[in-house]
């Protein structure tokens, strides 16, 4: 199918580059019956592609099902998919079909896959893998021929390394990836999706639609919308329904957003200002500009002591806590006389002339940015006690670059 005439077919707005080639993907593996894999921040859309690869299979004319898996209890999560015999636990008094039977021949989208209880996701796999399937309290293995398409929010592969999913599960259901984009990354849409939910609220409360001006659509296209879609829309219809006005100034459309903005960018500490992650082609460029300002401020704090030694007068004098006055204090010197510190406001070091500097020699600090990367990613570990999640958002990284990095550097959980 053509491309807009898919975007018309499901009212899918935009034409972002990520967002046309998880459309094409999606429409190129639809009429096979390979597990998909959605990949996508919450309120992006996903459950729309698990409608479309469906409605384009030669499953269309049987059911369809979308399970959210987040939202069905541990306890009852098997029985929601796979049935259960009468008395098969408390509360069983009769006999029940799960998803996989009464969805036979047709699509099962399980939305928030990452929520799957172990156990639940080793029955899964079997399905997956054979087809079959047991109901809770039963032993008869039963057939189903469902085509799965799973959702997630999560990084499902840094999961498997954490022991929360199945590495196996994992690899079988993305045998077909598609990731579907953030608004935040498909800048060129957000006016466009914008203006469609206005016109669509216009219709529905028998209003004119909200128009922005200037200011306001810079506003609009700066935000981070940490929501996605979902939370374009829901600001979109809170516009048109309160707003008094319907030519929406900037000022008047910041009333509408979060008083917390949830800014994703690094921050420079000490500017106040976001920085894209264009300018850091990666964390280590960030790190190494902290090094280099840590270095700098050592360098100054070294020639400060510097000319104390060699211009002794410049130091501050010695006080008393009583009088704040210059008191003398003898410290013993090298050659057994004693060196007195009088009422002149000079600086002697213990056991050393006052004109004599003697000779030293200054160590460079190491200045590689892997070591002092590693010793970072410790100092972190040992303060929130072996927590790398806790740990990476004190280090300003993902869970997954603290786990990529502690394989890099072979540290060991703490």
């Amino acid at each position: 199918m053509e491309l807009q005439s898919l975007k018309n077919r499901f009212g899918i707005i935009g034409n972002s580059p990520g967002l046309n080639h998880a459309l094409n993907v999606a429409a190129q593996v639809a009429n096979t019956d390979l597990s998909v894999l959605i990949n996508g921040e919450s309120g992006v859309g996903k459950e729309v592609f698990s409608q479309i690869i469906h409605a384009l299979s030669a499953r269309k004319h049987n059911p369809f099902i979308a399970v959210n898996c987040g939202a069905i209890p541990e306890g009852t999560i098997d029985s929601e998919l796979f049935g259960h015999e009468k008395g098969s636990f408390t509360g069983a008094v009769d006999g029940r079909k799960g998803y996989f039977e009464t969805v036979n021949g047709g699509t099962i989208f399980l939305d928030e896959i990452g929520e799957l209880p172990l156990g639940t996701q080793a029955r899964l796999l079997r399905v997956l893998e054979t087809g079959e399937y047991i109901r809770v309290g039963s032993s008869k293995v039963q057939k189903t021929d469902v085509r799965v398409i799973a959702a997630t929010n999560k990084d499902l592969l840094e999961s498997t390394h954490t022991g929360k999913f199945r590495e196996d599960l994992y690899y079988r259901l993305n045998t077909v990836p598609i990731r579907v984009p953030a608004l935040r990354d498909r800048k060129e849409d957000i006016y466009l999706l914008f203006r469609k939910f206005a016109s669509d609220f216009a219709d529905k409360y028998k209003t004119t639609p909200v128009q922005l001006s200037d200011g306001a659509v810079e506003v609009l296209l700066h935000y981070s919308w940490p929501g996605n879609v979902r939370e374009l829309k829901n600001i979109a219809e809170q516009i048109s329904v309160l707003s008094k006005d319907k030519s929406v100034s900037a000022d008047q459309f910041r009333g509408f957003l979060p008083e917390t903005h949830y800014d994703r960018l690094p921050v420079l500490a000490g500017t106040g200002t976001s920085v894209s992650h264009a300018e850091f082609a990666n964390e280590r460029e960030i790190l190494y500009k902290l090094f280099f300002d840590m270095k700098k401020d050592v360098n100054e704090l070294k020639k400060m002591f510097f000319d104390i030694l060699q211009n002794p007068a410049h130091a501050a004098p010695v006080f008393n806590n009583e009088n704040h006055q210059v008191h003398n204090e003898i410290y013993p010197a090298s050659n057994g006389a004693n060196t007195l510190i009088s009422g002149n406001p000079s600086v002697i070091l213990p056991g050393r002339s006052s004109n004599v500097i003697q000779p030293h020699e200054e160590v460079e600090e190491s200045l590689s940015i892997m070591d002092k990367e590693k010793e970072l990613i410790i100092k972190a570990l040992k303060k929130h006690r072996g927590k790398r999640k806790d740990a990476s958002l004190d280090l300003g990284i993902s869970e997954r670059t603290l786990y990529r990095k502690l394989k890099e550097y072979d540290i060991e959980d703490l």
